[in-house]
């Protein structure tokens, strides 16, 4: 684990491969996943507020996960903060058009695949959860209906905090376009939801300017020579 922006920790998520699957199609697929770099937190609103001036959330604490943010939020952070630090933005937003084209070949700060976001949760394992929910997550059953600063359950064993729970995690992909046009992934949970929520493999859906009180995102770099991070 290294420290970067701000103070925040990075994990250098090594190569692998996870096979992802969708409940509607009822197909799976494996995919290949390069190593890269992965905040060890989901952003927080101090870091957020840092890069952005902006406060979006609903609770107040510097250390608390940002929410009320939506994908383009969490894209357009991830191109400032890249800006900010001297690094190729990994985006081109171009507005009225409701998308965004990826530079896989910039340095700069992205989110994550789900299928990287997916690999780094598990962390090697091969079950639902990388632990007893209770100590790895704030979910229904333990968060008292609030949301909690980030590092506050146990890690998975790769080191990455709030994978589940806490709030759900933005992804680069599209969910469904065949259904669901430019909906977008939404991974791990969130401090109000059930058990059965918070599992490495379930997949939630949204559109790209939603903002709810337990969404939020966390930040994804590329490791020097990596190869395109997307499923072929």
């Amino acid at each position: 684990m290294d420290t970067g922006a701000a103070g925040n920790r990075w994990v250098t998520v090594p190569s692998g491969r996870v096979t992802l699957s969708d409940r509607r199609t009822r197909r799976s697929w494996t995919v290949e996943v390069a190593a890269f770099r992965l905040s060890a937190f989901p952003v927080t609103q101090g870091w957020y507020a840092e890069v952005t001036g902006a406060r979006p959330s609903a609770a107040c604490g510097d250390r608390l996960p940002v929410e009320g943010v939506s994908w383009w939020d969490a894209v357009r952070f991830c191109n400032a903060l890249s800006v900010r630090e001297g690094l190729t933005p990994a985006y081109e937003v171009r507005p009225g058009t409701g998308s965004a084209d990826w530079d896989t070949t910039a340095d700069g700060y992205r989110l994550p695949t789900e299928a990287e976001w997916e690999h780094a949760c598990r962390a090697g394992g091969t079950g639902p959860r990388y632990g007893p929910l209770d100590e790895i997550a704030w979910y229904r059953g333990n968060s008292a209906d609030a949301i909690h600063p980030v590092g506050g359950r146990r890690p998975n064993t790769w080191g990455l905090y709030d994978m589940l729970g806490n709030v759900w995690d933005w992804c680069w992909d599209l969910y469904d376009p065949e259904v669901y046009g430019t909906y977008r992934v939404l991974r791990g949970g969130g401090w109000s939801d059930e058990h059965w929520s918070c599992r490495a493999s379930v997949r939630r859906r949204s559109h790209p300017t939603f903002r709810i009180d337990d969404v939020g995102f966390r930040v994804a770099r590329p490791t020097p020579g990596a190869r395109d991070p997307r499923p072929a």
